[in-house]
């Protein structure tokens, strides 16, 4: 079944699915790929693409950087901001409801990324689309569900087709006079749902950096 992604289909996902805010395990806990660009990387600005109820983003913030979580849901927003405000941050967030297919940001920043979100347009056209919002000498993160039914195991989370790529297809993208790729591959992270069972879910990771 095709999905819209669009501002009512992700209304409806984080009002029929709260628990996920606080009480699933895979959502409340910063995605592993984030945690390793905070260890690699001095805090600077950044863009969460897509932040959802802002778990990535907070991550950020704690760790200092200055980020902008960017959503389309008022509802995740809201949600992001409570759990903000149960926080003590020595970096700075500002949540910006906005549809990622037609939003301009309107300035760069050391870091964007992105994790598991899916506009109302292709998404290879989405991640081609915050390419351009990188600083020269900033930072690029993919991670997308991977295009590899195979891999899945567990509970049964199986994103819709139209939403899961390849590494290589995302690094196709990246022009090699302007991006130096650092990483493009399938990795995989376990997860664990509210009633315990666990499922290994393959990933779609590019980290880039642009040439200054």
């Amino acid at each position: 079944m095709a999905h819209s992604f669009d501002r009512d289909y992700w209304e409806q996902h984080w009002h029929e699915t709260p628990e996920r805010t606080t009480a699933a395990p895979a959502e409340s806990q910063p995605n592993p790929y984030v945690t390793r660009i905070i260890r690699a990387l001095p805090p600077g600005t950044a863009l969460d693409a897509g932040c959802g109820t802002g778990t990535e983003t907070l991550e950020l913030a704690a760790s200092g950087w200055d980020v902008v979580g960017a959503d389309t849901s008022s509802t995740a927003l809201a949600t992001a901001a409570r759990n903000a405000a149960e926080r003590t941050l020595p970096g700075s967030v500002t949540w910006v409801e906005a549809d990622l297919v037609s939003w301009e940001p309107g300035r760069r920043f050391d870091l964007v990324m992105t994790s598991y979100a899916h506009p109302a347009m292709p998404q290879l056209a989405f991640y081609e689309r915050i390419m351009d919002w990188v600083s020269p000498g900033g930072t690029l993160l993919i991670v997308g569900h991977a295009h590899d039914p195979a891999a899945m195991t567990g509970h049964g989370h199986h994103p819709p087709a139209e939403a899961t790529v390849t590494a290589a297809d995302v690094a196709a993208l990246l022009d090699p006079a302007q991006w130096t790729i650092t990483t493009a591959e399938l990795q995989t992270r376990t997860v664990t749902a509210p009633d315990g069972q666990t499922a290994t879910l393959p990933d779609a990771v590019v980290q880039a950096t642009r040439r200054a």
